[in-house]
């Protein structure tokens, strides 16, 4: 069965849901006690259970990346947790500081479920790829590593995409073997530029 797009989310949920990646981050940046959105006063559709990414940018470049590829709690959960660990426990980052969240554009991509790609090789997964539109999860022997689709501005080339994914997850660009595992999914992202948030 083919992969298909999640069913779009309302507008007022998709402002909720930047909402709530912002309210996350303010009240660390605050100092403010916090426990995550209550769920039971949201839209039925932020409360099923989804999968999600926050990523922060920062004058253009990557600031922040973390997030979910499978899903274990309400939406609007996984998206606050998510929006904390890419600002203040992304490893490859230090903390997010105060002055730098209103230059700070945010976006968060909402994955649909993972759908197992069923490849014997690299040819035929480079075959089976849709440029511009697939999220993308590789697997072996216990290291994996995603793409999320928007890397696609960056790595337009379905070779380069799978040779940086693949270094991503610590293998060498020409890497391939039998056993490699892997799964695509699509994304529906709302952001928010940063300008917005400025005084």
């Amino acid at each position: 069965m083919e992969a298909t797009r999640s069913t779009r989310l309302e507008p007022r949920s998709r402002a909720l849901l930047l909402r709530t990646a912002a309210d996350a981050i303010e009240s660390q940046l605050e100092r403010r006690a916090a426990a995550g959105p209550a769920e039971a006063g949201l839209p039925a559709e932020l409360r099923e259970l989804r999968a999600s990414f926050v990523t922060l940018t920062l004058g253009g470049e990557l600031r922040g990346c973390c997030g979910t590829l499978e899903a274990r709690r309400a939406l609007a959960t996984d998206v606050w947790h998510n929006a904390r660990a890419s600002a203040f426990g992304d490893p490859r980052f230090r903390p997010l500081e105060a002055w730098e969240w209103g230059r700070v554009d945010l976006e968060v991509s909402v994955l649909s479920p993972l759908e197992r790609v069923a490849v014997r090789s690299e040819a035929e997964l480079l075959a089976e790829l849709q440029p511009g539109e697939d999220g993308l999860v590789i697997a072996w022997r216990g290291s994996r590593a995603t793409f999320l689709p928007k890397v696609w501005e960056q790595l337009r080339d379905p070779l380069e995409f799978l040779g940086h994914l693949k270094r991503k997850a610590g293998w060498a660009p020409d890497f391939w073997a039998e056993d490699v595992e892997v799964w695509r999914y699509f994304t529906e992202s709302v952001a928010a530029p940063g300008a917005n948030r400025r005084p």
